[in-house]
């Protein structure tokens, strides 16, 4: 608990550095950003295929798996359902009340940070190091980009570059808490650890195609995205192999 807490920490002050980016270059071009977002995308894709998927499949059975998937998957879609919140990844400006701006920040800090601190308690508390260690780094790099998507509407609205970053930075505090309900769901599910990871695995698949993916493209033409997606699930590709 103690070791998954720590790294999911660590993780979550990837938002502080993305709303630090944003204080350096405060005119950073679209095409740069969707760019991250892509590079994010594909972060999220490899660790939940590659990094939480795979071990998962060679540990247990196909239906466990695809039992595991489709219940993250659900779990985020039925959190984005039900609590009341407006995506962050959509609103590149924000001009409306404090009580418009406060939504943008509960929503971000219930929503946004759950599958991947989920995913980070999920991997520690399956028992391989290793596995947690990769799970932490490709959150952290995901992270970044997420940042800026909370930074950028807080600068449209008025703040001081200081004041963005430290909203994006408090934005990761909900990732050691999700962590901890990680560690817990593996307490609770005992041997069934595949069906752990396969939960995670879903949920942050279906984080970077329902929600990053699509905010990456706003031009259909552009190919930096995808470009950033392949680099992106390459990174964490090549980590997994390096850390097994």
């Amino acid at each position: 608990m103690r070791t998954a807490l720590i790294a999911s920490i660590l993780a979550a002050l990837g938002t502080g550095l993305g709303g630090v980016v944003l204080a350096f270059f405060p005119r950073m071009s679209r095409g740069v950003y969707d760019t991250l977002l892509g590079f994010s995308a594909g972060v999220m894709l490899a660790a939940g295929s590659i990094t939480l998927l795979g071990p998962a499949l060679q540990k247990n059975g196909v239906v466990s798996v695809t039992a595991g998937l489709l219940s993250g998957a659900m779990l985020v879609f039925l959190l984005e359902r039900f609590v009341p919140h407006l995506e962050p990844h959509f609103a590149p400006e924000l001009s409306g009340p404090e009580k418009r701006l406060g939504i943008l920040l509960g929503s971000a800090i219930t929503l946004h940070h759950i599958p991947e601190g989920l995913a980070v308690g999920v991997a520690f508390a399956a028992g391989e190091p290793s596995l947690g260690v990769i799970v932490a780094v490709a959150v952290a790099l995901q992270n970044v980009p997420e940042g800026l998507a909370i930074a950028v509407p807080l600068r449209a609205a008025g703040f001081s570059r200081l004041r963005a970053a430290t909203w994006a930075l408090l934005s990761g505090i909900g990732q050691p808490i999700a962590a901890a309900l990680g560690v817990g769901f593996v307490a609770i599910v005992g041997p069934m650890v595949p069906f752990a990871l396969s939960v995670a695995a879903g949920a942050m698949i279906f984080v970077a195609s329902d929600q990053i993916i699509p905010e990456s493209r706003t031009r259909p033409d552009a190919k930096a995205p995808s470009l950033g997606l392949i680099a992106g699930f390459v990174l964490v590709a090549v980590l997994t192999k390096l850390f097994s």
